[in-house]
């Protein structure tokens, strides 16, 4: 009986909150990824959200190993930075476009495809008043060999897309995953 009970809540919990996310597009020198999830929100929450990086931004995927090192201003030119320790800056990517109407446009070559991507352009944004809100984020890289980057590269922004829906949705920071232990 109990596990019917938690298995039918598990399924409720699971419908109640369409998510895709997915490789749309590949070939070996490009990838674009699609993420979208419906949320309980307004336009002006997800945009407002998406410049407090720093506190939905996973931590481990960060040089210094925390996500508060993190800035992103919403305007045009705007440095998606992290201060390390040492008090260098490391440049993430830079805002293309920020617009309260429409979302956020990044030029961001994350991680390993920094100096790699001829393009990589990271969106934010929504989409559906008329059903409810939902939150769509694409990235969309460009480089010779980078198609075969699209399976890691989505399990990370995957993380990412989660982490923000989180934060969007609640106003608090995701928690952290317990440490492993060997």
């Amino acid at each position: 009986m109990i596990r019917t009970l938690f298995a039918s809540a598990l399924t409720l919990m699971l419908s109640a909150a369409p998510a895709a996310a997915e490789v749309v597009e590949r070939s070996a020198d490009h990838f674009v990824l699609r993420f979208e999830l419906g949320l309980e929100t307004t336009p002006e929450d997800i945009y407002g959200s998406i410049g407090d990086i720093g506190q939905w931004w996973d931590g481990a995927h960060t040089y210094s190993g925390k996500a508060a090192n993190l800035t992103l201003p919403l305007e045009a030119g705007g440095c998606f930075c992290e201060a390390l320790a040492d008090g260098t800056t490391f440049e993430h990517g830079r805002v293309i476009q920020a617009d309260p109407e429409t979302g956020v446009l990044l030029d961001a070559p994350l991680g390993p495809l920094k100096g790699r991507a001829t393009m990589a352009q990271w969106s934010i944004g929504w989409s559906g008043a008329d059903r409810g809100w939902a939150m769509v984020m694409t990235y969309v890289v460009r480089g010779p060999g980078l198609g075969a980057m699209a399976d890691p590269v989505n399990g990370v922004m995957q993380i990412q897309f989660s982490r923000l829906a989180h934060y969007v949705e609640y106003g608090e920071p995701p928690s952290e995953p317990a440490a492993s232990t060997p």
